[in-house]
């Protein structure tokens, strides 16, 4: 096939997907604005999936003092990239296509002692907050035996990481499931568990929600059966971005998600925890295969289905779902920024998704009387 040809087909395809995208979100309901909701800040904590694990590491660590702990299902430590996209798919995960044969992830590939040294470094020149506070939080991390994505030494060596930087021993704990590929491990939603596809939700026996949940909070009340359910909103994300920037260079879609429980409407004190999706999971993300009950986009498939929402419902805990999009020829998959995208500050506070993530908390924890 002729280049010219070919060449003019794949704008097509690519004005096509914007059209498409375009009527999208002019059907889609108006979004509200987040509430403001009785919740101490210090309550918060954040957890994810891949690029949602590596992103809410760096969450975790750019604003310790107020998270109380995390959740980290396949991904690695703070600031693993370093900057470049190369190490990001190539050192830190198996995610350089097609060249998979690349990969040199290994025991050692994340070079945990320079990313604590840079870690420290960070705090001194006041973009990051004291990494001293990570001794506190309690840390689960997650990752799966059959996971060629982020392969199990990835999930080591944030470990070690951490170890480092003095969170005790006692507040981690690594769940390593032997039946597991890249996926959200559920109880029963999803493909099988050793399946790496869309939705990216696998049916291993094992709920990771509540295991995050639980491991951060301590005991839960277990979810009733016919219990009121709270509410489901999506809210308008723009208003926490820089005015002065296109939306659809922070990488950052136009609106997000988040599950209110009934007592937190109520006025009850409540505490918060932040969900961030994978690659291949935002709402607006185009899969090349529809999701079973998700229609043309993969829409709220993991906002409904990751686990989270009925503990939350029985624990009162707001759940947090910001929602992160493609840009086509830099972001194609929808991922979260831990290599760079958006621009060389993208692991500080003046980064422009974690400085969004942190406007959201803010609101949604202002309520507090």
């Amino acid at each position: 096939m002729p280049q010219s040809f070919t060449g003019r087909l794949q704008h097509l395809v690519f004005l096509l997907v914007l059209f498409v995208a375009a009527l999208h979100s002019a059907w889609a309901a108006k979004p509200e604005q987040l509430p403001a909701l009785n919740i101490d800040v210090r309550e918060t904590s954040i957890s994810g999936l891949s690029s949602g694990a590596f992103m809410s590491v760096q969450f975790q660590v750019v604003y310790s003092s107020i998270v109380k702990g995390a959740g980290i299902v396949a991904g690695g430590p703070y600031f693993c990239s370093q900057g470049s996209p190369l190490r990001a798919t190539t050192q830190c995960s198996c995610t350089l296509d097609p060249a998979h044969d690349l990969c040199s992830v290994s025991s050692n590939s994340a070079k945990v002692s320079t990313l604590v040294s840079d870690t420290r470094q960070f705090a001194a020149q006041g973009l990051i907050d004291d990494p001293a506070n990570l001794s506190r939080q309690r840390v689960l991390i997650v990752s799966g035996e059959k996971d060629e994505t982020v392969p199990p030494q990835v999930a080591a060596q944030l470990s070690d990481y951490y170890g480092q930087l003095a969170v005790r021993a006692s507040n981690r704990s690594e769940v390593r499931l032997s039946k597991a590929a890249h996926t959200m491990p559920t109880v029963n939603y999803g493909k099988d568990c050793g399946v790496a596809e869309s939705p990216y939700l696998g049916k291993c026996h094992y709920d990771t929600a509540k295991a995050i949940l639980e491991w951060v909070y301590g005991p839960l009340k277990k979810p009733q059966q016919g219990q009121a359910l709270g509410r489901f909103m999506q809210f308008d994300q723009r208003g926490y971005l820089p005015k002065d920037r296109f939306t659809w260079t922070t990488g950052m879609d136009n609106t997000g998600w988040a599950y209110i429980p009934e007592a937190c409407e109520r006025g009850e004190a409540c505490r918060l925890h932040v969900v961030l999706h994978g690659c291949r999971q935002g709402q607006s993300y185009l899969p090349l295969r529809p999701v079973s009950g998700g229609g043309l986009y993969y829409g709220t498939t993991f906002v409904r289905n990751a686990g989270y929402n009925r503990w939350a419902e029985s624990n009162r805990i707001v759940v947090l779902y910001p929602q992160a999009v493609s840009i086509p020829g830099i972001n194609p998959n929808g991922c979260w920024d831990w290599w760079g995208y958006t621009g060389s500050d993208f692991p500080t506070r003046d980064g422009v998704q974690l400085k969004a993530i942190r406007a959201m908390v803010d609101r949604i924890t202002s309520g507090r009387p």
